[in-house]
């Protein structure tokens, strides 16, 4: 499956907000990556801090939560709104094509 996004896209985000299942997020991994990936589901570190499961679009390409675990809420730091560039995009319908 292809992502929805791609090198070089310009993202509109918005620190702080909630995520819900199916958004896009920017999130820090443990190793001090950041990442934009798309939320599944609510779940508990192993240390039980509420987190999420986080996703690629594209599963053979770079690690989530498959590889990582779930990442804390407070390391989800954003979520995405639009694709500003190439050709804008709201939201929810950048979900894989």
């Amino acid at each position: 499956m292809l992502p929805a996004l791609r090198d070089g896209d310009l993202l509109l985000v918005r620190y702080g907000a909630s995520p819900r299942p199916g958004d896009l997020v920017v999130a820090r991994f443990a190793d001090g990556t950041l990442a934009v990936k798309r939320a599944v589901e609510e779940r508990r570190t192993r240390s039980g801090v509420a987190g999420w499961g986080l996703l690629s679009d594209n599963p053979a390409e770079g690690a989530d939560s498959r590889h990582r675990g779930p990442v804390p809420e407070a390391d989800v730091l954003a979520v995405v709104r639009l694709r500003v560039w190439p050709s804008p995009r709201v939201g929810r319908r950048l979900s894989r094509p």
